[in-house]
């Protein structure tokens, strides 16, 4: 749908252990969580930000980086949302990435 946009570009550190898996028709997946945190002035006033994404790579989205992803590495993601209806009948936002750049490794 032209005029609809749909692009993230969210930072943070991977704060649980990455889930890797392969399709059965061979495409790898990658599921972790990014934690976030800055501050932002909003109307007026200083605020601290701080939020969990779910990530999830598709493909070989950035191969080579997505082998790096552990526990404590920096993360700038560039992606889209995408709403899923998960257990329990709630819905999560999740942001899948399409462009993957490590800013710090975890050691």
């Amino acid at each position: 749908m032209p005029g609809r946009d749909n692009l993230v570009i969210f930072s943070g550190t991977v704060c649980k252990e990455p889930r890797r898996s392969v399709s059965p028709s061979g495409i790898p997946h990658c599921q972790f969580i990014l934690e976030h945190h800055s501050r932002h002035i909003e109307a007026g006033l200083n605020r601290r930000v701080w939020c969990w994404m779910p990530i999830v790579i598709n493909g070989q989205v950035e191969q080579n980086i997505s082998q790096c992803i552990v526990i404590g590495v920096i993360l700038n993601i560039q992606g889209f949302l995408c709403s899923y209806k998960g257990r329990h009948g709630l819905y999560k936002i999740v942001l899948h990435a399409k462009k993957i750049e490590l800013i710090e490794s975890g050691e």
